[in-house]
């Protein structure tokens, strides 16, 4: 393992643990050039579907790539990088699981937009503004229509408003979200 601060290869591992779930190695370096300590996690390599691209191109899955949607989409969001590490670790086993050779990036995106919609609406909402690449604004507002219609079906099989305990009709809130646009 290349030190990451001298570039030297010449290390020795001081301390190694389970890493969470027993899923990797967390092992402690130390760089026998200059010193520096570091930290190193080793996985098993499984066998991951190659991803067909909207153009047709093949790559490798890249669980970094999934990762850093999310992250995005979560920005400025009381969301813990725990939670977001482990939706990419669950969004990853899914794929694992079905044992597909090639997946479209469609069918990931569609999987990363439906865990990100149980996570947190705005974190959804920011995901499906890039992926969906909604071609006007009628469109996205299309869509948050859909968030609050669902949301009220679920606020009303409890029968309470999120707001302020109440029970409220958020088809109005969402009727209110039309733009004169529409005509």
């Amino acid at each position: 393992m290349r030190c990451p601060y001298c570039a030297s290869l010449d290390n020795k591992v001081v301390d190694s643990r389970m890493g969470k779930e027993g899923e990797s190695i967390r092992r402690r370096r130390e760089c026998l050039k200059c010193g520096g300590r570091f930290t190193t996690y080793e996985r098993v390599e499984e066998m991951l579907p190659s991803v067909i691209k909207k153009d047709g191109r093949r790559e490798p899955f890249d669980r970094s790539k999934i990762l850093g949607g999310i992250k995005k989409a979560c920005e400025k969001r009381p969301i813990s990088m725990e939670l977001l590490e482990k939706t990419a670790d669950e969004i990853e086993k899914a794929l694992q699981e079905k044992g597909l050779k090639e997946v479209p990036s469609a069918a990931i995106g569609e999987e990363v937009m439906e865990r990100l919609h149980l996570l947190d609406e705005v974190a959804y909402v920011r995901f499906a503004s890039v992926y969906r690449s909604f071609k006007d604004i009628n469109e996205f507002m299309s869509e948050l229509k859909d968030i609050l219609n669902n949301k009220e079906i679920a606020l009303k099989k409890n029968g309470v408003n999120e707001r302020n305990g109440k029970t409220e009709d958020t088809r109005k809130q969402a009727e209110k979200l039309t733009l004169p646009l529409d005509t």
